[in-house]
């Protein structure tokens, strides 16, 4: 059995990527909720980067699917590609939902999608990627 200090080595360098996509991922996805905050806060300015941030969000999710495709052909682990699929359709719906107002459901989803990805982020750095 390797210790995981040995795990990270065996990851090759395609689950190096996908770690550094989803640690991007991650931070962006962390930053909606402070400019929506300074939004909130009276700085109308927030409301520009909130919406920035959101097409930041969403394109480090689609670069994060093709990662996790490449992940799961090459190093053989799904799960990276099934967690990244389902945050990606709930990004997707939270931008939606943003664009039309619905802060009904904005907001709730959007605490869902900073903790799912914060438990990916955690995951893709703590178990070996390897075949």
């Amino acid at each position: 059995m390797l210790a995981r200090s040995d795990a990270g080595h065996r990851t090759g360098p395609i689950g190096w990527v996908l770690r550094a996509v989803v640690s991007v991922h991650t931070v962006a996805v962390v930053g909606q909720p402070v400019f929506a905050g300074v939004f909130l806060s009276g700085d109308f300015d927030g409301l520009l980067w909130h919406a920035v941030g959101a097409d930041v969000v969403t394109s480090a999710g689609y670069l994060q699917v093709i990662v996790a495709v490449v992940v799961w052909v090459r190093l053989r682990p799904a799960w990276p590609f099934v967690v990244t699929v389902a945050v990606v359709a709930a990004e997707t719906v939270q931008y939606v939902a943003g664009l039309d107002g619905a802060l009904w459901l904005h907001l709730p989803l959007g605490v869902m999608i900073v903790a799912g990805l914060v438990v990916l982020f955690i995951a893709v750095w703590r178990r070996p990627l390897r075949r």
